[in-house]
């Protein structure tokens, strides 16, 4: 509620999964039960609108297991759902455990299936890892995915602003110590030359249902991945599996 007084109008739930043993291979220490129970006080607090995110691919998560987490959450009726596949970050425990890394086969099957549920509950794909019903896409997230300029408050936030854009301090005790003794929160930044953000900005608009202008794709020999209505070329749900090949043939 205090949230909401704040103004604060969406809120975004680390789900990952709904099944123990999942979120136990993931490291977390939430159970499915505090997932309803934050919907709940969501809606509560009268917050208008709020997303599910899920994580796919976690060691040992059988299909089953993936297909009853979707079913959980739309059981939840969220207006809005993010699905990602679980990334290996170098440098963390699950990097050198090359056991537990994720197959792609398994990883397409998961995002099939994902793609089936969330469309026949009314959730449309507007982006290669996120659903909405109308009107509840993440402002947020369109505005990143489009270049705009935003600040991000906190540990570990992104901020971006023309051309710009850099990162806070990653832990929250060194970004409130820092805040306190009124230094700079910044940990580090980049500023991007042209090219580079045009190029940044064709892989962004790629992954969203718009797609690109024709001129900025070679689709030859693409047929099954992208769909050419004469103006602009946008990914296939196959070509939505394999976003950043094709991405190689921006122009």
């Amino acid at each position: 509620r205090i949230y909401r007084a704040a103004g604060v109008s969406r809120v975004s739930i680390g789900v990952q999964s709904m099944v123990p043993r999942v979120l136990a291979s993931l490291g977390r220490t939430h159970a499915p039960a505090n997932v309803v129970a934050a919907v709940a006080a969501v809606r509560a607090a009268g917050i208008p609108t709020f997303n599910l995110d899920l994580i796919y691919g976690a060691a040992g998560e059988r299909l089953e297991d993936w297909q009853a987490t979707l079913a959980a959450a739309l059981a939840l009726e969220p207006p809005h759902i993010s699905a990602y596949a679980l990334t290996v970050e170098a440098g963390t425990p699950l990097a050198t455990d090359t056991a537990r890394h994720p197959d792609d086969d398994d990883l397409a099957d998961k995002y099939e299936a994902a793609d089936d549920a969330l469309t026949a509950a009314g959730l449309a794909n507007y982006e290669v890892s996120n659903w909405a019903m109308p009107a509840h896409e993440c402002r947020h997230n369109v505005l990143y995915w489009q270049q705009g300029d935003y600040l991000g408050f906190g540990s570990a936030a992104h901020s971006h602003r023309v051309g710009r854009r850099w990162w806070n301090l990653r832990t929250p005790e060194r970004y409130i110590a820092a805040v306190m003794a009124g230094e700079p929160t910044e940990a580090a930044g980049e500023t991007l030359d042209d090219e580079t953000r045009r190029i940044e900005g064709l892989q962004l608009a790629l992954r969203m249902r718009d797609g690109v202008p024709r001129g900025a794709l070679d689709a030859d020999g693409l047929d099954d991945l992208v769909v050419d209505d004469g103006e602009r070329v946008r990914l296939t749900r196959a070509g939505r599996l394999l976003a950043n090949e094709v991405s190689l043939r921006l122009r």
